[in-house]
C-alpha cells in the first residue's frame, strides 16, 4: 500500500523501527502487500517487546491466575480481587524505567499518571500509590541527578493528582547505573458489579476519544523500552512523554462519573503505543473491526501526520465505545470538566483497522491474524550456575559489633529514605493507616467502613542473580510475609519482571528461573498473580541490571483495629523469634558491606514453613497476643530488631541463645522469620508449640540503647543519626 508523502516502506527501514528480517517477512505474508508508513509503525509498535510481551509470554503462562477471590486475572488493564461487602480492589504495577533514565522527572511523573489511569479505565477510583526503584552505584557522576529527578516526578504528579504514595523500596547498586528501574504501581476500589473492560461490542457504535490532546511527545516510546541502551540515548529525549497532573484529576472524576451512567460499552486508556495500541486491543478483544477518522482527533500541534498521530503517546488520554444514543451524555460530562471530547470514528464488523485522514485511506490493516500471529519466541536459556555455600568460619567475627550495627543501618540498602517519603503526601484523602516506615506494608482504609487495604512492593535482586528461582520464591514470600507482618490476609500479587536482553541466554535463563520460583511460591502461598509488567532489554552497552522481578502485593484487613505495627509500643514488652534460624550468610548485606564480598548462594526458601510460620503469625495478631511484628530479610535479626526499636523510639535488651554462632545468628538472611513482641509471651509461644513453629523468647523492649548479653551497648540516637543521615548526606554533598 503507497500513501502519497509517505517514505516508501523497505527492509531497512523496517530494522530501524525494531522489527527482525523474519518479523518483516511474517508481516509481509499477515497483509499480503508491502506495508504503508503508518501501517509498518503500527505493526511495528504492536509487535515490540513492550506491547507484545513476545520473549516472555510462553513463560508468564506458568503462573498461577486463579483463586476463588480472583474477578479478573492478567489480560485486562489491571487486576481484580473480591473484598467481600460487594466491593472490589483493583490494582497494577508497570515500569517507566527507559524514559526516567532519559528525563527523570517526566519518565518517573508519567509512569505514576500510566499507572493511575491503568486501574480507574476499569473503574476504581485510585486510593494509594507505590514504587520500586533502583538507582546506580551513589558514587556514579549521575545517579543524584536521577534520585532527585525520579523523586520529584513521582511526588509531582502523585501529590497533584490527590492520590497518597504509602510505600515502596529503594536500592542501589553499580548494576543499575546505565539503567535504572521504576516500577510505580497503583491500587484501586471499585463497586464489584460495575468492573469496566476493554472488549469493544456492537458493530456502529461511536468511537469516542477523550482527555488531552494529541502532541508529538512519546512517539516511538514503546519501541524505545524495546531496546538496550548506548551511547546516544540522550538524543532519545523526544520519546518520553510529558505529564500533566491536574488534567489526570479532571479526566479521572470525569471517567467514573461517566462510569456511573449506563453509557459505556468498552473503556480503554492510551497507554504505550498510544491510539494504536487502544484502538486494536479494544477491537480485537471484541473480533470486530474500527475505523478512525483521524482529523477529527483533537491535536495540539500543526500538520500532523497519521504515523504520529498514531504512534503518539501524549498522556491523559482515554478510549470509549458509547451505546448508541448516549454520546450527548458522554459530551456533557466531559466539556462540564473541559475536557476534549470527540467522536473519532465506529466499531464495524470488517475485523480491519481502516484509518482516514484528508479524504485518504493511510492505513488498511487485518486486526486478528496481527495479534494471533504476533511473534512468541521460545528463546534458548542455560540455568544460572550454583553458587559455593559461604562458611561461617570463613567470615570473621567483628571485634566491636556496634561498629558493625552503624556500617549495616547507615549503607544504602538500610539506610532510612526518609528524604524520599518526606516529599510524597502520604495522606491526602484521609484514609491512610500507616505512615511510611511505620509498618511492613502500606495500609489504606477501605472508606466509610472498618475494613483496610494493606499493600507492598518487595524484591531482593542479589538473590535473583545468585540463584534466579531461589530469588524468585523469596521476592513472593517477602511480600507475602509484608501483608502477614501487619494482620492482612494476603489476596494477590502484581508483577513487575524487569531484567535484560532476553536474546542472551544466560539472560532469559535468569527471566525462566524467577517466574518459576515465582510461580511455586505463589501456589503454595496462595497469591495468585493478576496483573503486571515485564521490561526486557535493561542493559546499556551491553552491561544488564541485576534480575529484578518486583513483586507487589496486596492483603486485606477485615478488622483495621486488629493490626500491628513494627514499632516497639512499650517498655517490658518481650521479643520473640518466630521461625528458625541456620545462620545463613551467602548473599547477605553483612557479607557484602561489612566483607565487600558478594558470593554463595541465596538463603533457601522453605515454602511450607513460610506459610505454617505465617499463618501462626497472623493468628497472632488477630488475636491481639502480638503489640507489634516485623518480618525479617536484609540483615538479619539484628537489623531488625533495630528497625523495630527506631519505629518505636526505645531500646531493647538481646540476649543470645547458648552456643549459637554470633554472625550467623545475629547477621544471617534465613526466611520465613518474624520478630513479634508481646505483653505476655507465654500465649505466644503456647501457640508456637501447638502449631509446630519454631519461637524462641529473646530479650526485653525498653531503655535507649540496643544491648546483647548485657553489653556491646549501642546508643539508639547514635543509630538513628547514622541511619536517616546517609541520604540526606549524600542529595546535598558538594560535587
Amino acid at each position: 500500500m503507497t500513501v502519497a508523502n509517505e517514505p516508501a516502506v523497505t527492509p531497512e527501514l523496517a530494522a530501524e523501527h525494531g522489527l527482525k528480517p523474519d518479523e518483516y517477512r511474517r508481516m509481509l505474508e499477515i497483509i499480503g502487500r508491502a506495508p504503508s508508513f503508518t501501517e509498518l509503525g503500527i505493526v511495528s509498535v504492536m509487535w515490540s517487546e513492550h506491547c507484545s510481551y513476545k520473549s516472555s509470554r510462553v513463560w508468564l503462562k506458568t503462573l498461577p491466575t486463579e483463586g476463588p477471590q480472583v474477578i479478573c486475572g492478567p489480560g485486562e488493564n489491571a487486576g481484580v480481587v473480591d473484598i467481600g461487602d460487594g466491593q472490589a480492589c483493583i490494582f497494577k504495577m508497570e515500569s517507566h524505567n527507559h524514559p526516567s533514565f532519559i528525563e527523570p522527572y517526566q519518565g518517573a511523573a508519567t509512569g505514576v499518571g500510566g499507572i493511575l489511569r491503568d486501574v480507574f479505565t476499569m473503574g476504581a477510583r485510585p486510593i494509594a500509590n507505590l514504587n520500586a526503584l533502583r538507582f546506580g552505584a551513589p558514587d556514579h557522576p549521575k545517579t543524584r541527578h536521577l534520585v532527585s529527578g525520579v523523586v520529584a516526578g513521582i511526588g509531582g504528579y502523585g501529590n497533584c493528582v490527590g492520590v497518597p504514595t504509602v510505600g515502596g523500596e529503594t536500592n542501589f547498586h553499580r548494576a543499575y547505573n546505565g539503567n535504572i528501574l521504576v516500577n510505580a504501581m497503583t491500587v484501586g476500589l471499585a463497586p464489584a458489579d460495575r468492573i469496566f473492560y476493554s472488549a469493544a461490542a456492537g458493530v456502529g457504535n461511536a468511537v469516542v476519544y477523550v482527555g488531552s490532546k494529541t502532541g508529538r511527545d512519546g512517539i516511538h516510546g514503546a519501541t524505545m523500552a524495546s531496546a538496550e541502551f548506548s551511547e546516544d540515548s540522550e538524543e532519545k529525549r523526544p520519546t518520553v512523554q510529558v505529564g500533566d497532573p491536574f488534567t489526570e484529576k479532571l479526566l479521572i472524576e470525569a471517567c467514573l462519573e461517566l462510569m456511573a451512567t449506563e453509557a459505556v460499552v468498552a473503556i480503554q486508556d492510551m497507554g504505550a503505543a498510544g491510539l494504536t495500541s487502544s484502538s486494536v486491543e479494544m477491537a480485537g478483544k471484541g473480533g470486530l473491526g474500527i475505523e478512525l477518522d483521524l482529523d477529527a482527533v483533537p491535536v495540539r500541534e500543526t500538520h500532523m501526520t497519521p504515523y504520529e498521530i498514531m504512534l503518539s503517546e501524549s498522556q491523559e488520554r482515554m478510549l470509549f465505545v458509547l451505546k448508541p444514543g448516549q454520546e450527548h451524555v458522554a459530551r456533557a460530562i466531559f466539556e462540564k470538566w473541559e475536557l476534549d471530547f470527540a467522536i473519532i470514528g465506529h466499531l464495524t464488523d470488517t475485523g480491519r483497522l481502516v484509518l482516514k485522514k484528508e479524504g485518504r485511506t493511510w492505513c488498511d490493516l487485518v486486526i486478528a491474524p496481527l495479534v494471533t500471529n504476533a511473534p512468541l519466541y521460545e528463546r534458548p536459556w542455560v540455568p544460572t550456575p550454583a553458587r559455593e555455600p559461604v562458611r561461617s568460619e570463613d567470615v570473621p567475627m567483628p571485634s566491636r559489633p556496634c561498629e558493625v550495627l552503624l556500617r549495616l543501618m547507615g549503607c544504602p540498602d538500610l539506610a532510612s529514605k526518609r528524604w524520599i517519603w518526606e516529599q510524597y503526601d502520604s495522606q491526602v484523602g484521609g484514609d491512610t493507616v500507616y505512615l511510611s516506615g511505620a509498618a511492613d506494608a502500606g495500609m489504606v482504609r477501605v472508606h466509610g467502613t472498618n475494613k483496610a487495604l494493606a499493600m507492598t512492593t518487595d524484591c531482593t535482586p542479589r538473590y535473583c542473580l545468585a540463584d534466579p528461582v531461589e530469588g524468585g520464591r523469596q521476592a513472593v514470600a517477602e511480600a507475602w510475609r509484608n501483608l502477614t507482618a501487619v494482620g492482612a490476609t494476603p489476596l494477590a500479587v502484581t508483577d513487575n519482571l524487569n531484567f535484560g536482553n532476553p536474546e542472551k541466554p544466560a539472560i532469559m535463563g535468569q527471566l525462566v528461573g524467577c517466574i518459576q520460583g515465582m510461580a511455586e511460591a505463589c501456589r503454595v502461598l496462595d497469591f495468585p498473580v493478576v496483573s503486571g509488567n515485564v521490561s526486557l532489554y535493561n542493559e546499556t552497552n551491553g552491561e544488564a541490571i541485576l534480575p529484578t522481578p518486583a513483586i507487589g502485593g496486596v492483603g486485606l484487613l477485615k478488622d483495621a483495629s486488629k493490626r500491628v505495627g513494627l514499632g516497639f509500643v512499650a517498655d517490658g514488652d518481650s521479643v520473640i523469634l518466630i521461625g528458625e534460624t541456620k545462620g545463613h550468610l551467602g548473599q547477605s548485606l553483612y557479607l557484602r558491606e561489612i566483607h565487600g564480598r558478594e558470593d554463595g548462594p541465596p538463603p533457601p526458601v522453605d515454602l511450607a514453613a513460610e506459610r505454617r510460620n505465617g499463618d501462626c503469625v497472623r493468628a497472632l495478631i488477630q488475636d491481639g497476643l502480638a503489640t507489634a511484628c516485623h518480618d525479617l530479610s536484609d540483615g538479619g535479626l539484628v537489623v531488625g530488631l533495630v528497625e523495630m526499636a527506631l519505629a518505636g523510639d526505645r531500646g531493647a535488651e538481646l540476649v543470645l541463645p547458648v552456643g549459637v554462632d554470633p554472625i550467623g545468628f545475629l547477621f544471617g538472611e534465613d526466611q520465613a522469620r518474624y520478630l513479634v513482641t508481646a505483653h505476655d509471651p507465654a500465649p505466644v509461644l503456647e501457640r508456637a508449640a501447638a502449631a509446630g513453629v519454631p519461637a524462641l523468647l529473646l530479650g526485653t523492649t525498653g531503655g535507649t540503647a540496643i544491648s546483647m548479653n548485657r553489653g556491646n551497648a549501642c546508643s539508639l540516637a547514635h543509630i538513628r543519626a547514622v541511619h536517616e543521615g546517609w541520604l540526606p548526606g549524600l542529595m546535598t554533598a558538594k560535587e
